[in-house]
Order: C-alpha cells, then sequence, then structure tokens
C-alpha cells in the first residue's frame, strides 16, 4: 500500500470513528432526556393519583380536587408555548437542570403541606418545572434523531409515559403506607433528574452554538445575495422541490390554521379522557366495586403501562404507514373499549385498560412531529404549544368534572368521558402528511 493511500484509509478510518462516537452521544442525549422525562412525569402524575389521599387527609370535595389539578395542568400551558417560542429564537441549556429544581421544590412543599394554599403553591412550582423541562428536552431529542424523527419523538415521551405508569405504583407503596411525608422519597427523582439533565446539556450546548453560528452565516450570506442580485431568499420559491420526487406546495396560512384546529380537538378528547381516569375513576372504583384504593392504582398502572407501550410503537410506526393513519387510530380505536369500561367488572376493566392505554397513548408523539413537520423551524414552539396544550386541556377538564362529580356523580363522570374518544373521527380531515413532509 503506497502512503498516499494509506493516509487516505487513516483519515476514512478516523471519520467514521468521529461519526461512531457523535452518534453514541447522540443516543445518550436521547435516552438522558427520556430518563429525565420519566422522572419528571412521575412526580407530575403522582399528584392526581394521589387525589384520595389528599381528600382524606385535608377533606377536599371534588371541585377543590379539580382545582388542585388546573393549577398544576394550567401553569404549564400557559408557560410551555412561551418557553418554546424564546428558545426557538435563544435556546437555553441552563432550562434543562433548571426544571428539575422547581419540581425538587415542589416535592418537598407537597410533603409538609397542611392546607389548600400550600397545596396549590406545591403543585404550581411543578408545573413550572414540568414547562421549562418539555421544549428544551423535545429539541435536544428532535437533534439527536437524525433521520428517524418519529422514533426519536416516541423514545422521549415514552419516558414521559413510563413516568405515568410508575405513579400509581408509587402511592400504592411510598404515599399510601407513608402518607405525605412520602413526598420526600419522590424529591430524589428531582435530585437524580438534575445530575441527568447537567450531562445532558453538556452534550446539548455545543450544538447549540454550533446552530447559532451556522444561522449567523446564512444571514450574512443572504445579506450578500441581496447586494449581489437583489434577490431575497426564501421568496422566490413557493413550492418544495425534490429531484426525481413530486412537488408539493408548502401549505398556506388557511392550511395550517384548519390543521392546528383539527389538532386541538383530538387533543382535548386525549386529554380530558386521561384527566377523567387519573383524577376521578379511583374514586369511581372504589364506590362501585368496594375495593382498596391499592387494587385501584393498580388498574391504573394497567392503563399507564400500556400507554408506555403504545408510545414506543406510535413513532416507528408512523414513519412506516403515515402520520394521519396513526393520529386517527389512536384516539377513535380507543372508542370501542373506553366506552365499555365503566360497565366492566373489576378483572374485565383491567383488562380494558391494555388497549386503552394502548392505543390512545400511541398518537402523541406523532401529533407533535406531524405538527412540526407542518411548521419547519418551529421545533420548540410546537412542542411548548401542544405540551402545554394537552396540560391546559386536562387542567380545565379537571376542574368542570370536578365540578360535575361534586354537583352529579363519580359515576355520571367516568360514563360521560367514555364518550370522548369518538371525538377522534374528525382525524379523517387531516390532510396526508406527504403533502408537507420534507424529504
Amino acid at each position: 500500500m503506497n502512503p498516499q493511500t494509506q493516509v487516505q484509509t487513516q483519515v476514512q478510518t478516523q471519520v467514521q470513528a468521529a461519526a461512531k462516537r457523535t452518534r453514541t452521544y447522540s443516543m445518550y442525549a436521547l435516552v438522558g432526556v427520556s430518563t429525565a422525562h420519566l422522572l419528571n412525569d412521575a412526580m407530575q402524575t403522582v399528584i392526581p393519583a394521589g387525589f384520595p389521599l389528599f381528600q382524606q387527609q385535608m377533606n377536599l370535595s371534588f371541585s377543590q380536587i379539580g382545582w388542585v389539578a388546573f393549577a398544576l395542568n394550567v401553569t404549564a400551558s400557559i408557560l410551555q408555548p412561551l418557553i418554546g417560542y424564546y428558545t426557538d429564537k435563544k435556546p437555553m441549556p441552563i432550562l434543562l437542570p433548571a426544571g428539575m429544581a422547581f419540581s425538587l421544590l415542589g416535592m418537598i412543599v407537597l410533603a409538609y403541606s397542611t392546607g389548600m394554599t400550600a397545596l396549590l403553591l406545591a403543585v404550581i412550582a411543578i408545573g413550572i418545572g414540568s414547562s421549562v423541562l418539555h421544549p428544551e428536552s423535545s429539541r435536544v431529542a428532535h437533534l439527536a434523531a437524525g433521520r428517524g424523527r418519529g422514533l426519536a419523538q416516541s423514545v422521549f415521551q415514552v419516558g414521559g409515559n413510563t413516568g405515568q405508569a410508575l405513579a400509581p405504583l408509587l402511592v400504592a407503596l411510598i404515599l399510601v403506607p407513608g402518607g405525605q411525608r412520602g413526598f420526600l422519597w419522590l424529591a430524589l427523582f428531582a435530585v437524580a433528574g438534575m445530575a441527568i439533565q447537567v450531562g445532558v446539556s453538556c452534550w446539548y450546548r455545543p450544538r447549540v452554538r454550533a446552530e447559532h453560528q451556522n444561522r449567523a452565516d446564512s444571514a450574512k450570506s443572504g445579506q450578500k445575495e441581496i447586494a449581489e442580485t437583489g434577490n431575497v431568499p426564501g421568496k422566490v420559491k413557493s413550492e418544495v422541490t425534490h429531484p426525481g420526487a413530486v412537488t408539493y406546495a408548502e401549505p398556506s396560512r388557511r392550511t395550517v390554521a384548519f390543521v392546528i384546529g383539527v389538532l386541538l380537538v383530538l387533543l382535548f378528547s386525549k386529554f380530558v379522557y386521561l384527566a377523567g381516569m387519573n383524577g376521578y375513576y379511583s374514586f369511581y372504583y372504589m364506590e362501585r366495586y368496594q375495593l382498596p384504593l391499592e387494587q385501584a392504582q393498580v388498574c391504573l398502572f394497567i392503563l399507564q403501562f400500556a400507554g408506555m407501550l403504545g408510545t414506543l410503537l406510535g413513532g416507528p410506526l408512523a414513519d412506516k404507514i403515515g402520520r394521519k393513519t396513526v393520529i386517527w387510530f389512536s384516539i377513535f380505536g380507543t372508542a370501542p373499549f373506553a366506552l365499555l369500561l365503566p360497565y366492566a367488572s373489576p378483572t374485565v376493566a383491567m383488562l380494558l385498560c391494555v388497549p386503552i392505554g394502548l392505543i390512545l397513548m400511541s398518537g402523541f408523539s406523532v401529533i407533535i412531529v406531524y405538527a412540526q413537520e407542518l411548521l419547519p423551524g418551529k421545533v420548540g414552539t410546537v412542542a411548548g404549544l401542544f405540551f402545554g396544550l394537552s396540560f391546559g386541556m386536562a387542567g380545565i377538564g379537571s376542574v368542570a368534572l370536578g365540578w360535575m362529580a361534586d354537583l352529579t356523580s363519580v359515576t355520571l363522570v367516568t360514563k360521560f368521558c367514555a364518550f370522548l374518544p369518538l371525538l377522534g373521527a374528525v382525524a379523517y380531515f387531516l390532510p396526508k402528511d406527504r403533502k408537507f413532509q420534507p424529504e
């Protein structure tokens, strides 16, 4: 082998090794934000899962329970889109561990809350922590994804679903025997999350700087092109074209508004249904079957665990068969099982929670990727908007359902929620995602 060929081989080997290290570190970052998502959502979901405990110890009404859920979810709802919009312009790696710091504060206050005011302040702190975590962590997942955006978003989202699945078990194993002081054990989740997010931010920071430099270079290049040719970059073409591929027009503002409207209806049906299940189904289960709280929590665990599997499968499936198909099935396909649930025996109810969780949870990460492809360049804004809206709808739904339960009964609330997945039929009107999906 001549020296020139040997040098070329060495260079190629070094490039391949560097590419492999980059992929490995990207996977570590993706697993890191997914694990942090798990810890965050476990802490957040423990609160509605523990509502029966709060009701017993603080003598709360269903309406007051609804307001606690409202404070938790609406805090995240308001802040997440704002944080996502701001960090699209100026990403902030420091927010990754900072979100966990707010959750740590909330867990400590929950452990010592004796009244409604302290309870509300605690859940607001946890809501702030969640709103800070989601947009930046979703951007990390997007950067680490490569071409498999559906899979990467599912890996990120499945962390959250796993945390939600663990929450009922944490209530049964820690909070029921230990009472409110058990929240101090859960504060360790926040400490672990802060450590993980510090590591992820070390991977994320240089990529933020590189992205900022690329934007600056692009802006200079654009200014130079305007000066030399008088053409404004990005204003000439009205269509996205690819060699050898069909040309698709960029979606109009009317199309974007219509699609976002349909997606909001789907989010409403999904998250208000989940608010009813997480916040009030335990009461219904205990009242109807005369069984203890621990057994009701097992039922919710099955729902959330199946949801974790559904989330993991939804993204890769959407990459293969299309986002619209998975979105439609994830809501409307839940309806037959949801309608049967209020009338089932305890054993059958647990069995029904498997397809409900598996199907219903499969579509959220797909909805986010679908919207991000509809609005390219708005990764943080879209993630913040949709996470925020999901929490906001769950909060408002919790208040409305709590008021309905006080006015009528928790049985009527459970039966009403069973009809919500039927709204998934509106997904039929979504455009096929290939019309605006980038090649």
